[in-house]
C-alpha cells in the first residue's frame, strides 16, 4: 500500500476542485487560514500543498492577493478606441456587462471638470470574462446624449455605438491603486489589494467631451499592451520641420 503524505492530498483535492470548475481560472482560492481549518492542517502543510500546485503551473500566488487559479492574463490593446470586450470575444472569451447603476445626476466636480456639464446620465456595471468578473466600469455621459439611452441599451452595446455621434478619439490615462472595499466586493477580492485605474475622455469630432469613464481593473489578471513605432532618425533639430522649396 502507497502511503499519501498529507499535503500531497490536500494538493490532490485543490486539482480536482479545479479540474471540476469550482474554482474558475484567475478566482482566488481560499486563504491559507480557510484552507487549514477546512482541511485541519497547519499552515505549513498548506503552504507545501499550494506550492506542489504551484510547480505544476495550475495556481499562482501574488503580493496582496493571495493565490489564484493561474490564467493567462486579460490584455487591452490600447492602440486603438475599441472595447476590451471585443478584444475578448476576439480570444474565443465570452464578454459580459451587469449594470449596477443607470440614473441621471448631478456631475461631481471631477465628472463636471470632464466633460464641461452639470446634469449627466451615470452607468455603473461589472464586465464579465466567462462569467468572471474582471472589471468595475463607471460610464458618465452629458444628460442630453443620454435621454434615449435605456438600462437594457448599456448593458448590450458599448457607448460609442449608442451616442450616434462621429468620435475623434479618446484621451487615457493609467495608473495604479488599492481597491476600495465596495469595488473589491465586485470583482471578489481582497479590499485594499491592487488594481490598475483606467480614465478615458472620449471627444467628438468637434472636440466636445462626450464620455468619461473610469475603469477599475484587478491588477493580477490584466495587461495593458502599447505598440510603440520606431521612428526613423532625422537630420532636423528637435522641434523645427524641413520644408521642401518648389
Amino acid at each position: 500500500m502507497v502511503r499519501t503524505i498529507r499535503y500531497q492530498e490536500i494538493a490532490a483535492s485543490v486539482r480536482d476542485r479545479v479540474a471540476a470548475g469550482r474554482y474558475a481560472p484567475g478566482r482566488l482560492l481560499p486563504s491559507e487560514a480557510e484552507l487549514s481549518a477546512e482541511f485541519d492542517a497547519s499552515r505549513v502543510t498548506i503552504r507545501r500543498a499550494l506550492e506542489t500546485l504551484r510547480d505544476d503551473g495550475l495556481i499562482a500566488a501574488r503580493q496582496g492577493f493571495g493565490w489564484f487559479v493561474a490564467t493567462a492574463p486579460l490584455r487591452q490593446t490600447l492602440g486603438q478606441l475599441h472595447t476590451i470586450e471585443d478584444q475578448l470575444a476576439e480570444g474565443g472569451i465570452v464578454a459580459e456587462r451587469r449594470i449596477i447603476e443607470f440614473a441621471f445626476v448631478t456631475a461631481t466636480p471631477r465628472v463636471r471638470a470632464a466633460l464641461s456639464t452639470d446634469h449627466v446620465l451615470q452607468v455603473k456595471r461589472v464586465n464579465l470574462a466567462d462569467g468572471e468578473p474582471f472589471a468595475v466600469v463607471t460610464v458618465w455621459c452629458p444628460a442630453e446624449l443620454g435621454q434615449a439611452l435605456s438600462r437594457l441599451d448599456v448593458e448590450r452595446s458599448p457607448f460609442y455605438e449608442l451616442l450616434g455621434i462621429p468620435l475623434r478619439g479618446a484621451t487615457q490615462t493609467i495608473g495604479a491603486d488599492l481597491v476600495t472595499a465596495a469595488d473589491a466586493a465586485l470583482l471578489g477580492v481582497p479590499a485594499g489589494s491592487p488594481v490598475l485605474l483606467c480614465e478615458r475622455v472620449t471627444t467628438g469630432t468637434d472636440g466636445r467631451p462626450v464620455l468619461f469613464s473610469h475603469h477599475v481593473f484587478p491588477a493580477h489578471r490584466t495587461e495593458f499592451v502599447v505598440e510603440l513605432p520606431h521612428a526613423e532618425p532625422s537630420i532636423a533639430p528637435t522641434g523645427l520641420r524641413l520644408l521642401e522649396s518648389s
